[in-house]
Parts: structure tokens; sequence; C-alpha cells
């Protein structure tokens, strides 16, 4: 199943587990809409056929849906009854913390076989160096801003760019350096109002004539990224200050080849920790090699922000 926010290389990653299954004459079984499909039994039996010619294909095909009945011990109970109606062993959970968290929960109620796949273009779980989409995240982002700096530099402005990473700001760190941001403003790093004016400042006497300062949706430092920009526009009323919010582009799109690739390494790992005898653990990308995390790490651990890169970050915005 897919479950949460969709996020590209899904399906690339759907298609590495029914072709795992294949390769090992496992019957694979999809599970359409997450969680409320789950207590629904919409199920469908998925071939090697049924995957051909998705992985360049950003969503998600077997869908994706929030459920709140599923965070009741009630719906739980309906869940695991449509399980073993259908005669289904074990599931594969490719999502993000949320997702791993009713896996956990479901495993600890019924001791049902889950393993996790990390897919959420945040990057914000803990176990893998990189989560599925979010490396097509950034490209998008990059993409996006290049095209916004082509009409500030030739109207004198100041934007403001809001990205998504909710309470993480992986997105809008390493977007922000990659396409040449002045700041990036994240919710790890209290950068306040008097510092953000203070730089702004600084680039105008520098000679910049425009700027880009990158905004993660969870940060803190204004209630809202538009009342942000009235704040500077009054403090700093040289600057003509517009805001561009990204929203669910981000989140669509034909996956990189990062992604894809990732999202099959981890579906085939997958499958194969499955037939070891493993469950309630989550599969990630450490080093360029395949590791294991318990799904309880996975979900409540912290996935540190790169240090270094904001250092880089403060030199570049000179």
């Amino acid at each position: 199943m897919t479950s949460g926010g969709d996020a590209p290389g899904m399906n690339a990653a759907i298609r590495a587990v029914v072709r795992a299954c294949a390769y090992y004459n496992i019957e694979c079984v999809g599970i359409y809409r997450g969680y409320q499909g789950l207590m629904e039994g919409d199920f469908i039996t998925l071939t090697s056929r049924h995957v051909s010619n998705i992985i360049n294909r950003g969503g998600t095909i077997l869908k994706s849906a929030r459920s709140t009945e599923f965070r009741t011990s009630e719906g739980r109970v309906k869940a695991f009854q449509q399980l073993k109606t259908a005669e289904i062993d074990a599931m594969v959970l490719i999502g993000g913390d949320g997702t791993f968290t009713g896996g956990m929960i479901f495993n600890s109620e019924f001791n049902f076989p889950c393993i996790g796949i990390p897919g959420t273009i945040d990057n914000d779980i803990f176990g893998t160096n990189f989560t599925i989409g979010y490396d097509t995240a950034l490209n998008t982002v990059v993409e996006v801003i290049d095209k916004i700096r082509d009409t500030a530099s030739s109207h004198n402005r100041l934007f403001f760019v809001e990205v998504m990473g909710r309470d993480a700001g992986f997105i809008a760190l390493n977007a922000g350096v990659g396409a040449g941001a002045e700041e990036i403003l994240i919710p790890e790093e209290d950068l306040g109002l008097d510092r953000l004016l203070e730089s702004l400042k600084r680039s105008k006497r520098s000679g910049k004539s425009s700027s880009i300062v990158v905004v993660t949706e969870g940060e803190k430092i204004g209630k809202s990224v538009f009342e942000l920009a009235d704040y500077v526009e009054e403090n700093l009323p040289q600057y003509e200050v517009r805001v561009s919010v990204l929203g669910h582009m981000q989140r669509g799109g034909s996956p990189s080849c990062f992604d894809r690739v990732l999202a099959t390494r981890l579906g085939v790992k997958a499958v194969e920790l499955l037939l070891d005898g493993k469950n309630n653990v989550m599969v990630g990308l450490i080093n360029n090699n395949i590791e294991i995390t318990e799904l309880e790490n996975a979900v409540k651990g912290h996935h540190e922000i790169n240090k270094e890169l904001l250092r880089v970050s403060d030199i570049m915005s000179i």
C-alpha cells in the first residue's frame, strides 16, 4: 500500500515489490487508498504486467488517503479481519511517519508482519539518508526558483519562496543552496527577524538588486510567509517584495533517476526481508548501503539537518 502524501517514485517502489514477489513466486496484492482501503477490503491481485510502464510516473497507482477510522481500535480490528479473509500474510507500507506509526501499532496489536519503505518528499524519516521523492522534489524546486530569479532580477524584487517540508528544512536548505538563494529559513535554525533584516540590508549594500529567500512552510519566524513579507516591506521599503508558495507542484512530476533506483532497491529488499522472517522494520539507504531500522526508531528518531551545509549557505550569502 501507499499511504499519506504522495511522492514521486512511489510507483517505482510498487513496481519493485510486485516484480520481486513474482521473482520469488509470492502472490502480491495491492491495497487501494492506504489504510482506508485496507479496512474496506479494496484489494487487487497484482502481477508483473500490472506494473508495466509505471516506473516513470509520478503519484501512485494504488492511490492514497488519510484515515481517521484506522486510528481507532475498532477500525484496526476491521482491517485485520479483511487481511485474514483475503489470506494476506504481510504488508509492505510505502509512506512517511504517519504510515509507519499505523503499521507499528497494527503490528503490536495483531503481531502482523509489516515492512516500511520511506516515501515522502520531506526527507524527515530517521534511518535513511534519502526518502523516495525527495530528490525529485529538490529538482522541481530548484527549477522553479531559477525561473523566479529571472523575473526577480528583471524587476529588482525580493522574492520569498515557500517550499514544503512541514517541520523539516531539508528541501529548503538543499534547494536554497542549489539555486543560490540569499537566505534560507528553516525550522531547525532560528534566524530571527532582526538577523534577516540585517542580512537583506547587507545584500543591498553589496550591490545586489534582487534577492531570493527560501522559506520552509513550518518556519516559525512569522505566522505565515505573507506576514513575513509584509514585515520586511515595512522595515525595508527599498525592496519590492513578492511571495511565491510552490505548494503541491513539489509532489508531482516524473521521478528522477535517483528516486527510481532508490525505490527499486528498497522495494526488492522489503520483499526479501519478509522472506527472511523480518518484520516491524523499515528499509533505508545509509552511505549507499541498504540498512534496516525498527519502525519505532524510524518514527521517533530525529533526522539531523546538515550543519556543514548550513555553514556553506552562510558563506554563499555574502
